[in-house]
Formats: structure tokens, sequence, C-alpha cells
């Protein structure tokens, strides 16, 4: 595996992928043994060679994999993560990892988190929750080059409760954290934000407040999000745009030939996210 510390910065790393691959497709990596095909279901011990296929799949029709670390702590599987990005990075050296983690915390235990995503399982990026303020991003900036994508508009539907209510200041909390990622917290120009497809006019107006972050945008497929809709709203000429699908991939198919379903379902994807950032 290459160190982390030796790559390319996220950005420089994400836009060479996308520019590469002709793709604004993230493939999410949420490894479920009850849907595995075949006589691999049910068995926590098939996590790596499952997503191993879907990544020898997709590699070349990706700008990114992403990695949800829960579903390999679940079953005790982070030593077949680690296994995953260090196969990612023989096989797709130049397609960035983030690892989906959502951590939010401060001091030193958020010093051990950052150490978990950039240390042990050498992500590129890592997915963040920013309630607890800049000190809860700080441990992560020691980390020259990594991305921190903080959580901004989520894309379920009870994210409302709290990312869409007003501000004495003016505005909306969702709105106020993008202006802060866009500005005084993206000291070191690591930020991005994540921002549900399902939620387009509120991503069109988190990329108006911050028109050069990378918008990690999760909800197209399985969630109902619109493809076009949905890059039509974050698109901009520096604009990163990082369109995640999960389990639309993971299991478009059932049957001995899942991986080759994976990569018809990812180069439809793929496909359909194109005109809309032309």
């Amino acid at each position: 595996m290459v160190p982390a510390a030796n790559r390319p910065d996220f950005r420089s790393q994400l836009l060479a992928a996308q520019a590469a691959h002709d793709s604004l497709l993230c493939v999410g990596l949420d490894p479920e043994p009850a849907r595995f095909p075949g006589a691999w279901k049910d068995d926590p011990a098939r996590i790596f060679d499952f997503c191993r296929a879907i990544v020898d799949a997709t590699a070349d029709r990706v700008c990114a994999f992403k990695p949800q670390i829960a579903y390999f702590a679940a079953q005790r599987a982070e030593d077949q993560l680690e296994r995953l990005i260090a196969h990612i990075r023989q096989r797709a050296p130049q397609v960035p990892v983030i690892l989906d983690a959502k951590r939010g915390d401060i001091g030193s235990t958020a010093e051990q988190y950052a150490r978990e995503a950039f240390v042990r399982y050498q992500a590129d990026a890592v997915t963040l929750s920013p309630f607890m303020g800049l000190d809860s991003l700080e441990p992560y900036m020691h980390y020259s080059g990594r991305g921190l994508i903080l959580l901004c508009r989520t894309s379920n539907p009870g994210g409302s409760d709290l990312q869409a209510q007003p501000l004495a200041s003016g505005g909306l909390l969702y709105e106020h954290i993008a202006r802060l990622a866009a500005g005084e917290w993206n000291r070191g120009g690591q930020i991005g934000l994540v921002v549900g497809a399902t939620f387009p006019q509120e991503l069109a107006r988190v990329r108006a407040l911050a028109p050069t972050l990378p918008l990690l945008i999760p909800g197209v497929g399985a969630q109902g999000g619109d493809a076009q809709t949905t890059v039509r709203a974050a698109w901009g000429p520096q604009s990163p745009v990082i369109v995640s699908s999960s389990r639309a991939v993971l299991y478009a198919g059932g049957g001995a030939d899942f991986a080759s379903a994976a990569r018809a379902a990812a180069e439809a994807t793929r496909a359909a996210l194109k005109p809309a950032a032309a």
C-alpha cells in the first residue's frame, strides 16, 4: 500500500480520476453478507472477496470508492477493510478512497479517529460530523492533503430536524455549515460537504454558498435521487461532484454474475450523470 502521506492530495486525486474515467460516480462499499450471492450468502468471511469483485468490476468506471466502516466493524471484519483498501491501491491507485465513518468528537479521541482513518486504513478522505465545531476537525487537518467531508444537508428525511432549523442570525443551520466550510474552517483547502440528492434545491443552495468545495452526494439509486437533477444542481466549472451509489450497484445481480451486473449498473449510472455535466 502506498502510504497516505506520499499520495497526492484528495482534491487532485479526485479531479484526476474524474477526468481519466470520465465519471462522477462513487461506488459505496456497504457489504451485507445476507445479500451475498450463492455459497457466499451469510458468510462474513467473504466480505473482502465480495468487495474485491465489485472493485475489480467497476474500477475504471468510478471517480472514488467509499467503504462504510460500520458494515465491516459489525462483522468483526476491520482486517478485511484494511485488505480491501490495500487492494484498491494496487488495482486502481489513481482512485481515491473515502472512508465513510461520520466521526464527531474532540481532543485526544478525535486524534485517534484521525489516526484510524489516515494511518490504519490509509484513506484519502473521511466523512465527519461538524456538530462539535472546528476543534473536532482540527486533528484531521494535521494530515495534510487528506479530505474532510462534513455532513451538511443529508439525504434522510429526519435531517431536517436540525439541518433545516432557522438561526437567529438568519438563514438555516445547513447554510451556516456550508459558509463555515467554504470560509474560515477551510484553512488547508481540505474540506468537502455531504449533501443528499433527495434535496436538489438545498443542494443548489449549498453549491452557491460553497462554489469550489467537493460535494459528496448520496441518495442516487436505491434512495430515489435523480441523477440528472442532482448533477445540474451541484455542477460548476470548478466544483467537484462525487455522486455516490451503493446498493443499486452492489446488489444489481444476485447470482454468479453479480460482478458483471454491478459493472453494468455502474456504467448505466455513470452514463446518466454525464449529460447533466456537459
